[in-house]
């Protein structure tokens, strides 16, 4: 008797670790209200039982690192009530269930914007999400635009892809004649209804291509795109850091698919005047403000 005690004991203890180890190889995703707006609308839901935005904060915090001290990769996604609401009367399901928030928190980290947690505080990581959100709203806009051009009428092709490939095409051509160094590059696109912005970091050594990160790059060119497209006054700002050097400013027009250099004069009045007022901006200590540089971009052709 003593024996198969013991040997149910050995069992317990082994289905115990073993579901600690697979614990740790499941990751969690963790649904954040970002601002008092979206936390009180989902205080209308009986079962969402916070009242107070700092202490939900707080709790989400502390959840964040009880995971993270388990091994558990964790990720935070936004939570936005109005999407939850639509996605609960698409689904059928009743929003003021728990495993209703549940489903939905799954289905944004599938298809939305997330954030890996890795131990940054809670006021650092929402801010970037809100970004990430931001720019994935972006590219979806931009990618909607692109794809309803439909193709040109008079070589037949489709006018969003090749937009699309001569974006990425100037992109390249911009960041290889750049030269060694730390790069940010700004898109700026007027659309009818929005003001398109994207933005991409970039380092690239002596002895090597510009290391690029591949959803950046994407989001940018899907940007740039739409004004090669819907041939808009859009514009491109870059950014040089070097060791030793001044940060040099560069600017670039956008003109029937290309992009011309504009005077340093131009660059200089569009990074020193601020953007909602018009009013002038103090210019940067250690910052030189240059003209753009010929790029060329021969290949591929904007569509006729």
């Amino acid at each position: 008797m003593a024996h198969i005690k013991q040997t149910k004991r050995i069992r317990q203890r082994s289905g115990t670790s073993m579901r600690r180890t697979l614990r740790r190889e499941a990751p969690s995703t963790v649904g954040l209200l970002v601002d008092p707006e979206d936390f009180a609308a989902m205080r209308h839901y009986r079962s969402f039982t916070f009242d107070d935005h700092s202490v939900y904060l707080q709790q989400v915090e502390s959840l964040l690192r009880t995971l993270t001290a388990q091994g558990v990769h964790t990720t935070v996604a936004l939570f936005d009530p109005e999407d939850y609401a639509e996605f609960c009367t698409e689904s059928g399901l009743d929003p003021d269930e728990p495993t209703s928030r549940s489903r939905f928190t799954a289905e944004i980290a599938a298809a939305g914007a997330t954030v890996a947690y890795t131990g940054q505080p809670i006021d650092t990581l929402i801010p970037l999400l809100v970004s990430r959100a931001v720019r994935r709203a972006t590219w979806e806009y931009a990618t909607m635009l692109l794809a309803g051009l439909g193709d040109c009428a008079d070589c037949g092709q489709d006018i969003g892809r090749a937009a699309f490939d001569r974006a990425s095409h100037l992109l390249m051509r911009l960041l290889d004649t750049a030269g060694p160094g730390t790069h940010h590059v700004v898109c700026s696109m007027p659309t009818e209804s929005e003001q398109l912005l994207a933005a991409l970091h970039t380092v690239r050594d002596p002895a090597g291509p510009a290391r690029l990160d591949p959803s950046e790059g994407a989001e940018f060119a899907t940007v740039l795109a739409v004004g090669v497209a819907l041939e808009t006054q859009g514009g491109v700002v870059l950014r040089t850091t070097a060791p030793g050097a001044p940060d040099r400013v560069h600017g670039w027009r956008l003109d029937r698919g290309g992009l011309l250099p504009l005077t340093a004069g131009e660059v200089f009045n569009a990074y020193c005047t601020d953007a909602d007022t018009g009013e002038p901006v103090s210019p940067e200590s250690g910052v030189e403000y240059c003209a753009g540089f010929d790029i060329g971009a021969d290949e591929p052709e904007a569509h006729h």
